[in-house]
């Protein structure tokens, strides 16, 4: 008998790694290049492969230490090839004869379970093991449910501390009984999370052997169906349902964070590393693919991401559902197409519109007169195309499968109207060429027009900026969504007077909230203000509509 270390081998240039999984424990029989621990450094978790067949002797490491290149993490006691063959257990010829078939193993297997000799099952507590000096740590994952069969230092619960995410093994092979913490429960040493029932006694030789027979048959069948696993998988993150309860992830701390950050249910995604164990760049992947999807699928954006799954409401009191509308239905999927693929940013200005209130109050004997109110939209109206006209770059559509910039020459703007069936958006066409009188009569007549759900395709076609007006309800800002392929969007809130200091005095002055939302691809934050400082200053002073 002959014992060598267990060493770090070379880590690519790693200082030092942290161990997040211990994949045997004292008394293991390993085979060359099986895993011994999974190390994780800032770019990749990697399996510590044994560097000889043979037993743990022992392991001087725990998950949560940090490791360097020839450091020792154990010991292997290796046997000589003359004695394998005087090692076989008396069973062998039960376990290795090549004449029995899969059937009759299993009958084996069946009898040596209701063997007398194994004894009753007992109930044992599943309690909470050293947990390396952490006080408490949360439950992040539950791995197993009530029922299920599980093997000695199989994944109970993976629980998260301040430094790591470690799985909470199984003591002992058997059947759990219960399982009595839910995810984001705080538990400590020695808690007791669940209970397990294990079969009495220790097995015979001839249990042993057809154990080991059936485990080594069950291996060659998993690493035949692997190939061809892998050639059946496609390459891309699927949209499936989601998995069932107790899938085992294999995945680090720092994946298990990014995921979480993002959103990915790990559940969902294919892993690429050793034993298929998830790495970051999976996670990037599939966040990555289930953007594009939800860009290519129109009204199923977003379908590519983890749902969210609603309680029965019913237990707390009394619910009814409806059905959503045709126009809410359009409206959420569009919604939530812009938000997925618009990286939004929001710009916020004020501008003083005393004068042009004045002024627009002044001219309501001449509205009324030709039948026409002049409101506030038709000067936002106005400014909004003097600014589109001197600030082009927001009057584009980026197209990201062509890698093009879409420059329009033609300025439609798109208002929303605020109906009892939702939010619709009807366009003005060609705002710069008109005047405020037409731009009040047309903005009126489409507003009553989509009230009246009347409004035709074309008139809700075509728009190269959108204005949001929450002036006539209330409210100091908010941050609208950009109405994708449409690169930005102002929204309006309600005017109030304020004290503005004129440089002697303060005067009452009457302020407009403006928020500009933009999208970043095609807009930086320097052009933003000087769209917002252009619509302040026009606000501010309408002659400058005449330069």
């Amino acid at each position: 008998m002959q014992t060598e270390d267990i060493r770090v081998p070379d880590l690519g240039g790693s200082e030092s790694v942290e161990v997040i999984e211990i994949s045997v424990k004292v008394g293991d029989t390993v085979a060359e290049e099986d895993p011994i621990l999974v190390l994780e450094s800032d770019k990749a978790s990697v399996e510590l492969p044994s560097p000889l067949a043979g037993k743990i002797a022992s392991l001087s490491i725990r998950v949560g230490d940090r490791v360097s290149e020839g450091d020792v993490i154990g010991q292997l006691e290796i046997e000589g090839e003359d004695n394998s063959e005087q090692d076989t257990p008396a069973s062998e010829p039960e376990a290795e004869s090549e004449s029995e078939s899969e059937s009759e193993s299993d009958e084996s297997a069946k009898d040596a379970s209701s063997d007398p000799e194994t004894g009753s099952a007992s109930i044992d507590d599943i309690r909470v093991p050293d947990l390396g000096g952490a006080d408490s740590v949360e439950v992040i994952e539950i791995a197993v449910a009530e029922g299920d069969q599980v093997g000695e230092e199989d994944p109970i619960l993976v629980v998260e501390s301040d430094k790591a995410s470690v799985e909470l093994p199984a003591p002992s092979g058997g059947t759990i009984k219960s399982i009595t913490v839910k995810v984001g429960d705080r538990i400590s040493e020695g808690d007791v999370v669940g209970q397990i029932e294990v079969a009495g006694g220790s097995p015979g030789p001839k249990s042993e052997a057809v154990a080991q027979e059936t485990s080594l048959t069950e291996k060659e069948k998993h690493t035949e169906s692997a190939p061809k696993a892998r050639q059946e998988s496609t390459p891309t993150p699927q949209a499936e349902a989601s998995p069932a309860s107790g899938k085992r992830v294999h995945a680090g701390p720092a994946v298990r964070r990014l995921a979480r950050e993002l959103g990915a249910d790990l559940g969902r995604v294919q892993g690429s590393g050793p034993q298929k164990r998830i790495l970051k760049e999976d996670v990037q992947a599939y966040i990555k693919q289930a953007l594009a999807t939800s860009q290519e699928g129109g009204a199923t954006a977003g379908a590519g991401l983890p749902g969210v799954k609603l309680p029965d409401f019913s237990q707390f009191g009394e619910v009814e559902r409806q059905a959503m509308s045709r126009l809410m239905k359009l409206t959420a999927d569009s919604m939530q197409r812009s938000w997925l693929n618009v990286p939004h940013v929001t710009q916020f200005e004020q501008a003083d519109i005393t004068e042009m209130e004045a002024f627009r109050k002044s001219m309501k004997s001449q509205g009324e007169a030709r039948g026409v109110k002049l409101t506030p939209m038709a000067f936002l109206l106005k400014v909004c195309a003097k600014a589109l006209a001197a600030h082009p770059g927001f009057n584009v559509s980026l197209d990201m499968e062509k890698k093009e910039v879409v420059q329009k020459r033609f300025i439609h703007i798109g208002i929303a109207v605020d109906t009892p069936d939702g939010l619709v958006v009807p366009v003005i066409r060609d705002v710069d060429k008109k005047g405020l009188w037409e731009l009040a009569e047309e903005a009126q007549d489409l507003a009553r027009k989509a009230r009246d759900k009347k409004l035709g395709p074309r008139e809700m076609q075509g728009a190269c900026f959108t204005i949001t007006s929450l002036g006539g309800i209330g409210g100091t800002a908010f941050t609208p969504i950009v109405n994708t392929p449409e690169v930005a969007i102002l929204g309006v809130s309600k005017a109030s007077m304020a004290p503005v200091w004129d440089g002697n005095a303060f005067q009452p002055r009457l302020i407009l909230p403006l928020s500009l939302s933009y999208d970043h691809r095609a807009v930086n934050g320097a052009d933003a203000a000087r769209f917002t400082n252009t619509l302040k200053a026009a606000l501010e002073d309408l002659r400058q509509l005449l330069l």
